[in-house]
C-alpha cells in the first residue's frame, strides 16, 4: 500500500456528524446534505439545516497495486484525481468536475458519469464499498454490517445516484483503472443520419473508442488503450485531430454549447443505442449527441410532456437539468409508474423512516 502525504486540510468528522444526524433523528429536524454545493442544480431544492460533510476530507488508503482506493466524501474530486495521476490511475466513470469545490461524495451521490460510461461503466460500477451513517446516526460499514444482513440491500451500490436520501456517505472505497498508455482524438465532418449508422458499424468492431459524440455536422471520437490498437484505428478512420480537452468541456459541461439562450432549459436524454432522431421541433444545433447517441443534451423552450413523451415512445427518459429555470420543469426527474414509486417509498420508509435525509430531492413525494 502507498504511502499517503498528509494534508492539514484533511479530517476524519465522522463523529461530529453522526451527533449532528443522532439530534435530527431525535428531533424530526430535516437535513439538506452539503459540501461543494457543485450539484445543486441537480435535483428539487432541499429545506432543511445544513449537514456539511466538506470537512470530512482526505485519502483513507490507496492500494495501486491492487487498484482500490478509499477516500472520505468531503474530498475534492481535483485532489483525488491528482493523486490517483501520480501513479498513473484515473476513476474511469469520469466523474464532471463542475467547480473546484466538487466532491466526491457529490460525484457518487448524483450517480453521473462522463463521456467513458458507455464504454467503462458507471458511478456505482466502481464503488466497492462505503461508510454510511444511518438515520439513527449510526456509523456503519459495507458490506459486513449487520444492517445490510437484515434489510437486504446492497446501500453502496443504492447510494449512488440516491442524493443522500437514504443515508450520508463518509467514506468510499473504489475500484480504479490505469490511465491508457496511447490516446487520439478526432473529429470527422459528417452528418447526423451518417454519423449514427457510422457509430454503430464502430460498435460492432474491437476497436478502441472510450468516447463518441456529434454535434452540428461532426462527429468526435476518442481512442484509448495500447499504442498499436490506437495508432491503427487511428490511421483507418482519418479524420482531422481533435484537442483532448474537448471531453474535459463535455464533460464538465464548459463547452459552448450549455450556453443557454432565453428561455432555454438544458435537457438530459437518456436513449437506448442506436436511437434514431426523436421526432422533436428542435434546431439540430441546439441538440449534442453523447455516448454514441444513447445520451443527447437538448437546450430547447419545449414542455416537459412533450419532450418526455417522446422519450418515453423511443424506450427513454429525460430529465431537466435547469428545473428553476425560465422553461424548465416543475420536476426534474421522469414521474415513477406505480410500482417503481412503491418500490421507492418502502425502501425510503425502511432507511429514512422519519424523511430527515434531503427530503423531496429527488421527488416531491419523499
Amino acid at each position: 500500500m502507498t504511502e499517503l502525504a498528509i494534508n492539514a486540510a484533511d479530517r476524519d468528522i465522522a463523529g461530529e456528524l453522526c451527533e449532528q444526524v443522532r439530534s435530527a433523528y431525535a428531533a424530526r429536524t430535516p437535513l439538506r446534505i452539503v459540501a461543494g454545493d457543485s450539484r445543486a442544480f441537480y435535483g428539487r431544492p432541499v429545506e432543511g439545516e445544513a449537514l456539511n460533510i466538506a470537512g470530512h476530507s482526505g485519502i483513507v488508503s490507496y492500494d495501486p497495486i491492487e487498484l482500490v482506493v478509499t477516500v472520505r466524501s468531503g474530498t475534492r474530486l481535483s485532489a483525488l484525481n491528482a493523486a490517483l495521476a501520480e501513479h498513473h490511475q484515473m476513476l474511469a466513470f469520469e466523474p464532471p468536475i463542475f467547480s473546484d469545490a466538487s466532491t466526491i461524495g457529490g460525484a457518487v451521490a448524483t450517480g453521473l458519469s462522463g463521456p467513458r460510461r458507455p464504454w467503462a461503466g458507471a458511478a456505482r460500477d466502481f464503488v466497492l464499498g462505503t461508510r454510511i451513517i444511518t438515520q439513527e446516526g449510526k456509523l456503519l460499514r459495507f458490506g459486513g454490517e449487520v444492517m445490510k444482513n437484515v434489510a437486504g440491500y446492497d446501500l453502496s451500490r443504492l447510494m449512488a445516484g440516491a442524493q443522500g436520501t437514504l443515508g450520508v456517505l463518509t467514506d468510499i472505497s473504489f475500484k480504479v483503472l490505469p490511465i491508457p498508455t496511447a490516446t487520439h482524438s478526432l473529429r470527422l465532418t459528417l452528418g447526423l443520419t451518417e454519423a449514427l449508422n457510422k457509430l454503430a458499424e464502430l460498435g460492432r468492431k474491437p476497436l478502441p473508442i472510450t468516447a463518441a459524440a456529434w454535434h452540428h455536422g461532426e462527429l468526435f471520437l476518442r481512442l484509448e488503450g495500447g499504442k498499436s490498437s490506437v495508432s491503427a484505428t487511428q490511421a483507418s478512420l482519418g479524420g482531422e485531430p481533435l484537442d483532448a480537452s474537448f471531453w474535459g468541456e463535455l464533460r464538465d459541461h464548459t463547452h459552448a454549447f450549455f450556453q443557454l439562450n432565453e428561455g432555454q432549459a438544458l435537457w438530459r436524454l437518456s436513449l437506448p443505442p442506436n436511437t434514431a432522431p426523436l421526432a422533436l421541433d428542435i434546431p439540430e444545433a441546439d441538440i449534442f449527441y453523447d455516448w454514441g447517441g444513447s445520451q443527447r443534451w437538448v437546450k430547447t423552450a419545449l414542455d416537459a410532456d412533450t419532450l418526455r413523451a417522446a422519450c418515453a415512445a423511443a424506450g427513454g427518459h429525460a430529465t431537466c437539468y435547469t428545473p428553476h429555470a425560465k422553461g424548465g420543469a416543475a420536476e426534474p426527474f421522469t414521474p415513477l409508474n406505480a410500482i417503481v414509486e412503491k418500490y421507492h417509498r418502502n425502501l425510503k420508509a425502511e432507511l429514512d423512516a422519519h424523511g430527515i435525509f434531503n427530503p423531496g430531492r429527488l421527488y416531491a413525494a419523499f
